[in-house]
């Protein structure tokens, strides 16, 4: 399995430690690493083979080799292969509420218990989205997949990503004005920029597509 580190989690840090909030940060960290190995023993279950961990400013990402005879296994628009993936992506967000209720009841000092509970709430609402590559836009895509086809769920995807962002980025702005929160500002700018490069991504393959369909 190949590693890789997204260096601007070294400018996200510096910003945390500098406001006094590396703690949550860490805190963060700790619990997404969690999020990504309950995907990894998910994706271990159902015979899916590990090819790429990524450490990125918010999280890790776990990548899976696909094979190809998956894409014979035919349902609706697409094959088992989107049940999969939807399996997967669903154990992240799923062991951060399970560690929320564990949390909830063991006996340790209050105030690290609330900043526990308050890190595995946020990263299951972050990676729920319905925002590609985070864990909901995911789900998102494979059902739209099933139900459409692979051309209309990357449009779909794509265009409920842009609409939960722009939704997003209004209440959050307030949220920043009211409590000067500079994580939430870098969430926020964290998750533009994930929309912007899937945007471009989407209207390349689109293009492609077209393409495609004028020769044939």
């Amino acid at each position: 399995m190949r590693f890789r580190i997204d260096l601007k989690i070294f400018i996200i840090i510096i910003l945390f430690y500098l406001t006094k909030q590396i703690q949550i940060y860490a805190l963060i960290m700790i619990f997404a690493l969690i999020h990504e190995l309950a995907h990894l023993l998910a994706g271990i279950l159902i015979k899916m083979k590990p090819e790429k961990l990524e450490i990125m400013p918010f999280g890790f990402s776990i990548s899976f080799k696909i094979n190809v005879y998956e894409y014979n296994k035919k349902i609706k628009n697409e094959n088992m292969l989107s049940l999969k993936k939807i399996f997967v992506a669903l154990a992240g967000p799923l062991i951060n509420l399970l560690l929320m209720f564990i949390i909830f009841y063991l006996n340790i000092n209050e105030n690290m218990k609330l900043q526990m509970i308050y890190a595995n709430l946020i990263l299951a609402v972050f990676n729920l989205l319905p925002v590609y590559p985070l864990d909901g836009g995911r789900i998102l895509k494979e059902l739209l997949h099933i139900k459409f086809g692979i051309q209309k769920s990357y449009k779909y995807t794509n265009e409920i990503a842009i609409i939960t962002t722009i939704v997003l980025t209004a209440i959050s702005s307030v949220s920043i004005y009211y409590f000067k929160n500079i994580a939430i500002f870098l969430i926020i700018m964290y998750l533009w920029l994930i929309v912007l490069l899937e945007d471009k991504k989407c209207k390349r393959k689109m293009e492609i597509y077209r393409l495609t369909q004028t020769k044939l």
